[in-house]
């Protein structure tokens, strides 16, 4: 896979992890070092976004480049122009383009085809490279916040909790990719049922030393041992019918099982973090955002850093 493009985090090795981390540090501290102003990122998405869209904007204005944002919904796609073509066309726009598709595997069908940059910013349930990125230096900001090493070799086992639509979660298949390059990692698994890791990840992770893996835990038995509580919403789009989706999650078993509140939170570690790549839904409770345990909007700004990293290598290639 050509250096040019980020589109997996099978890319990155820990030290290209622990760079990544060193390089948003400065940028939160000290600001860009860097700028670019003859650059342009060309912002696509095909699906909708919030915070990976206007991050990627914020870091590229704070960088010094130029930014042209467009949807699915006011390009020629709507017309049924092909990825390919797309990507092709962009190509005359600008010196990189971050992009979010629906389809899995659609960043490496359009690396194929660009001679600049493509950046993954959400392949459909397959993988969000740069929102790891973020998850990661988030908690190693907040371990190190609380005297705890992430890459320490002699640190107790480090257990972090997946909650949620696993099956669907592409931050959650990329993240736990990244954190089994650190050592003494136990995952523990909480989801509704039908919504399992995917076995092709459970798989890899399972023939790595540094890794235990678990499942068959509550909620409120596991928040009790969690060092990292990893949320995530029950993914609606990825259903095939809302009837499917409605079965899910409007019931009161999933509520009570698969919602972190006041109550779930009294039972957490005093120095556990919960994050969440948001948007939420009921998942997380609002009584606990004020609970200096809860993370994410953290993991928000550190968004910005973060891919002012990113795009300060791309850019510097």
């Amino acid at each position: 896979m050509s250096k040019l493009h980020l589109l997996s985090v099978s890319q990155l090795t820990k030290q290209a992890v622990l760079s990544y981390i060193l390089k948003a540090t400065q940028m939160k501290n000290l600001g860009p070092q860097i700028l670019f102003p003859d650059k342009t990122l060309v912002n696509m998405f095909y699906e909708p976004s919030t915070r990976t869209s206007c991050s990627f904007q914020a870091a590229a204005f704070k960088m010094g480049c130029k930014v042209i944002s467009i949807t699915d919904k006011y390009s020629s796609v709507e017309k049924g122009e092909s990825l390919e073509d797309t990507i092709k066309t962009l190509n005359c726009y600008g010196d990189a383009i971050v992009l979010r598709h629906s389809a899995k595997g659609s960043a490496e069908k359009a690396a194929s085809v660009s001679k600049i940059p493509v950046i993954n910013a959400g392949d459909g349930n397959g993988e969000h490279p740069t929102q790891a990125l973020l998850d990661i230096f988030t908690i190693h900001d907040e371990l190190s916040a609380r005297g705890i090493d992430l890459d320490s070799e002699t640190r107790p086992p480090l257990t972090v909790t997946f909650l949620g639509d696993l099956k669907n979660s592409r931050t959650i298949h990329s993240l736990i990719h990244i954190l089994a390059l650190f050592p003494k990692m136990r995952f523990v698994y909480v989801c509704p049922p039908s919504l399992e890791m995917p076995e092709e990840i459970t798989r890899k992770i399972g023939t790595l030393d540094n890794c235990v893996q678990q499942e068959g835990f509550s909620l409120i038995d596991a928040v009790s041992q969690t060092d990292v509580l990893y949320v995530t919403r029950i993914q609606k789009e990825r259903f095939a019918s809302e009837r499917e989706y409605f079965t899910v999650v409007l019931n009161r078993e999933h509520q009570e099982k698969y919602c972190v509140d006041r109550a779930i939170m009294e039972r957490a570690k005093a120095n556990a973090i919960v994050m969440h790549p948001l948007p939420r839904l009921t998942e997380i409770a609002t009584e606990i955002d004020d609970d200096p345990r809860a993370v994410y909007f953290k993991q928000v700004e550190n968004g910005v850093y973060m891919r002012m990293a990113i795009l300060e290598k791309i850019f510097s290639l």
